[in-house]
C-alpha cells in the first residue's frame, strides 16, 4: 500500500467514523438514551425502561462484536480493554469516581454531548472541565499520580487477553474465536431477551435507542478494526489501526476523546496533531443531537440555577475526567464498547460505576431530606 492509498483510507475511516457520530448524537437525543438516567430511574421512581434499552444496546455490541471475532476480523486484544494485564484497582476506584461525578454533572460524557448539542450551556462547561481533568490524567499531574498509585496494583493473567473467550481458551484449549461465537452468542441473547420479555421492553424508544446505539457500536468496531487496519504500514512494516489516537482499535468512547479534542482545537496549527476516530465522532455526536433537538422542537438554551447548581456540575466534571481515564472508560467506553468484547476488566468498571452512581443519587436524597 502506497503512503497516498493509506492517506486515502484513513479518511474514508475518519468520514465513517463521523457520521456514526452523527447517528449515535440523533439517536440518543430522540430516545432519551442515558446510562445515568438510566439508573436514576431505577433508584428513584422504579422504572426500568431505560435500563432495557442500555442493555439491548448491550447485547447487540455484544453480538455484533463477538460474530466478528468468530469470523476472523477482529481480535478482542486488539482493543485496549483487553490486555493480559489486569488493572483491576484502577477500574475499581476509577469506575466509582466516575459513577458519582456523572449524577453530579447531570450525566456522563456521550449525555453532555448530546445535551450541549440541543442547548445546554451547563453541559459545555462540564465538557471544558471534564475535558482538561482528563488530559491531565493521560499526561499531567494527576497521570503520574494514576501510575504510582491504582495502576501499579495489577493481576498478569495467564492468556492472550482478559476477555473471556481468551480466558477459556488458556482453560480449556481451542481458539478465542471459537469461545467468542458461543460465549457472545450465548450471553447476548440471554440479554435480549431479559429485555424484550417485558412489554416496556418492546417501545418504540427502547427497540430505537437499544437497537440503534448498539448497531453503530458495532459499525464502528468494523470501521476502526476491519476498515482501518493496514497489516503493513509503508514505512515502519508493521500492523497499524488509521487513525486513533491509541494506536489500538477503537469503538465510541467519551473521556480521552473530549481530552483529544480540546487539545485538537487548541494547537491546531501543530502539524503534529492530527484528526482521530475519537475527535470526529465527538463531533459528530454534538451535530447529530443539535439536528435531531432542532427538528422535533426540544432544542432550548439552559444554563445554570445558581453556584451550588455550578459546583455540583464543576465538581462531577472533574470526578468523570479523572475516574474515566483511570478506570479506561466511561458508561460507553467500558459499559458498552468494552462489556462488547466480553472483557472482565470493563465488567468490573461498569459494576462500579454503577455503584458510584447509586452512591450519588442516595446522597443527593440524603440531603435533600436533612434541608427539609
Amino acid at each position: 500500500m502506497s503512503d497516498a492509498e493509506l492517506l486515502s483510507l484513513g479518511t474514508k475511516v475518519l468520514w465513517a467514523a463521523f457520521a456514526l457520530g452523527v447517528l449515535f448524537g440523533a439517536i440518543a437525543q430522540r430516545t432519551h438514551f442515558c446510562t445515568m438516567g438510566a439508573v436514576a430511574d431505577i433508584v428513584n421512581i422504579g422504572d426500568w425502561s431505560r435500563m432495557r434499552m442500555w442493555v439491548l444496546a448491550i447485547a447487540v455490541a455484544m453480538l455484533g462484536f463477538n460474530a466478528m471475532v468468530a469470523l476472523g476480523w477482529l481480535r478482542a486484544a486488539d482493543s485496549l480493554y483487553a490486555p493480559p494485564a489486569w488493572l483491576w484497582l484502577s477500574q475499581v476506584v476509577g469506575g466509582l469516581m466516575f459513577g458519582f461525578g456523572m449524577v453530579l454533572a447531570s450525566g456522563c460524557g456521550s449525555k453532555t454531548l448530546v445535551r450541549i448539542g440541543g442547548g445546554n450551556l451547563k453541559s459545555l462547561m462540564v465538557f471544558i472541565v471534564l475535558a482538561v481533568a482528563a488530559f491531565a490524567t493521560l499526561k499531567g499531574i494527576t497521570a503520574v499520580l494514576r501510575v504510582n498509585t491504582v495502576d501499579a496494583v495489577r493481576v498478569n493473567l495467564p492468556a492472550a487477553g482478559q476477555d473471556l473467550p481468551s480466558l477459556a481458551a488458556a482453560a480449556f484449549g481451542g481458539s478465542a474465536a471459537g469461545y467468542a461465537g458461543w460465549l457472545g452468542l450465548v450471553i447476548g441473547a440471554a440479554l435480549m431477551a431479559w429485555v424484550l420479555l417485558r412489554r416496556e421492553g418492546r417501545s418504540a424508544d427502547v427497540l430505537l435507542g437499544g437497537l440503534g446505539i448498539g448497531g453503530v457500536v458495532v459499525a464502528a468496531w468494523w470501521v476502526s478494526g476491519r476498515l482501518g487496519f493496514v497489516p503493513e504500514h509503508p514505512q515502519t512494516l508493521e500492523p497499524i489501526f488509521l487513525a486513533t489516537n491509541s494506536g489500538r482499535m477503537e469503538a465510541f468512547s467519551f473521556v480521552a476523546p473530549l481530552a483529544y479534542s480540546v487539545d485538537w482545537l487548541m494547537f491546531f496549527s501543530d502539524k503534529s496533531k492530527l484528526l482521530t476516530q475519537g475527535i470526529v465522532i465527538v463531533a459528530g455526536v454534538v451535530l447529530g443531537s443539535a439536528a435531531a433537538a432542532l427538528a422535533g422542537r426540544s432544542f432550548q438554551w439552559e444554563g445554570f440555577r445558581g453556584v451550588e447548581d455550578t459546583a455540583n456540575h464543576v465538581v462531577g466534571a472533574l470526578l468523570m475526567g479523572i475516574g474515566g481515564v483511570t478506570a479506561l472508560g466511561c458508561t460507553i467506553g467500558q459499559g458498552l464498547s468494552g462489556v462488547s468484547t466480553l472483557s472482565i476488566g470493563s465488567f468490573v468498571a461498569l459494576a462500579s460505576i454503577i455503584a458510584g452512581a447509586v452512591a450519588a443519587l442516595r446522597w443527593q436524597v440524603w440531603r435533600i431530606e436533612r434541608q427539609v
